[in-house]
């Protein structure tokens, strides 16, 4: 059976509201919640009931434009300045995942020649269901670049949930393997567990057995183990910020996983779409990095597992040097060797 018969698509554009599947349910429960208000997306995005940069980028834009259609505005003016305080906000939602900002930008950009209010409002619709048809299409060509480079049995190690369930189909690290099941060729998974929040653990492992997919779940700490006795062949990860010099931000510990694939030299794939890179930002030392509630980190499903008044530094990323990384896979193709190069000519620079 097909993986899009049985992986629910994660958000859904209804009109006069948004609809999510609320990842903080998952893997006990597939629920989904409606989004009426941007304050609904908002909380939605900082909570992690949507949560990949593609996915989240494209909730941000179908939030904006469900937000200007209740503007009870007549000036256009007026309604561009409306509209970018609201992008603003929601940019303040989560920032290191470049998606969110580039999709509310792309809005913005959208009605810049509209005449009138009403013009703005449904080109503003149209736009952010746009980026969504436009990202299944670029999740489904990563995951062909991806594929690949991956020879039948290959065993794969992966973090996080970079899957159909965080963009709007497919994913980007997880699309290759969606696509191997399609195709009946066998690839082997092993998902990181993926702390503080377990995202490898209740969502990777969830989807891939939805698509029935070979896989195997690890705790974080048992990686370099499990390269070597399991005989890993590939890391793939997914990517929420690249810089123009190819750093990659990802979900924290994938930095462990690099570093690990050069101690036991097997390559260390980054699958991204072009939305995902900033070039704006030379080298990964500029990316902000996330911190969030300490209480990720001291409970686990609301129960204390840590003494009360331990400090807690709750990082949500880090940062992958150029030079750790083997290959980005992007729609575009395969990007290796000067990676900085490459980023330059395929956005023309």
């Amino acid at each position: 059976m097909s993986y899009t018969k049985t992986v629910p698509q994660s958000v859904e554009w209804k009109d006069t509201y948004i609809t999510l599947l609320d990842q903080t349910k998952l893997p006990l429960e597939t629920v989904f919640i409606d989004l009426f208000t941007i304050e609904d997306v908002w909380d939605s995005i900082v909570a992690l009931k949507v949560r990949g940069a593609p996915a989240i980028g494209i909730t941000a834009a179908f939030g904006l434009a469900l937000s200007a259609q209740s503007y009870e505005i007549c000036s256009l003016s007026e309604f561009k300045l409306k509209l970018n305080e609201e992008k603003e906000y929601l940019a303040s939602s989560r920032p290191t995942a470049v998606n969110l900002l580039w999709a509310v930008n792309r809005l913005v950009a959208s009605i810049e020649d509209c005449k009138t209010v009403n013009e703005a409002k449904t080109t503003l619709v149209h736009e952010a269901i746009q980026i969504q048809v436009e990202d299944e299409e670029v999740c489904r060509q990563i995951g062909e670049h991806a594929l690949s480079l991956f020879n039948e049995d290959y065993k794969v190690l992966t973090i996080c949930n970079a899957g159909a369930i965080a963009t709007a189909r497919y994913g980007t690290a997880l699309a290759p393997f969606h696509l191997a099941a399609q195709k009946n060729i066998n690839l082997k998974v092993y998902a990181s567990e993926t702390r503080p929040v377990l995202q490898g653990a209740r969502l990777t492992t969830w989807e891939l057995l939805q698509s029935g997919v070979d896989v195997t779940l690890i705790t974080d700490n048992m990686a370099a183990h499990t390269i070597a006795a399991k005989g890993i062949d590939a890391i793939i990860v997914g990517a929420d910020r690249i810089t123009a010099n190819g750093d990659t931000a990802n979900k924290i510990g994938t930095y462990n996983l690099a570093l690990l694939a050069k101690a036991f030299c097997i390559p260390f794939y980054v699958a991204a779409p072009r939305s995902t890179f900033d070039i704006s930002l030379q080298t990964g030392k500029e990316i902000p990095i996330e911190e969030r509630n300490p209480d990720e980190v001291t409970h686990i499903a609301g129960i204390r597992v840590a003494p009360e008044g331990v400090q807690v530094y709750n990082p949500a990323f880090d940062v992958t040097p150029n030079e750790l990384i083997t290959a980005i896979i992007t729609e575009d193709g395969i990007l290796q060797g000067d990676l900085e190069a490459e980023i330059r000519r395929i956005f023309g620079e």
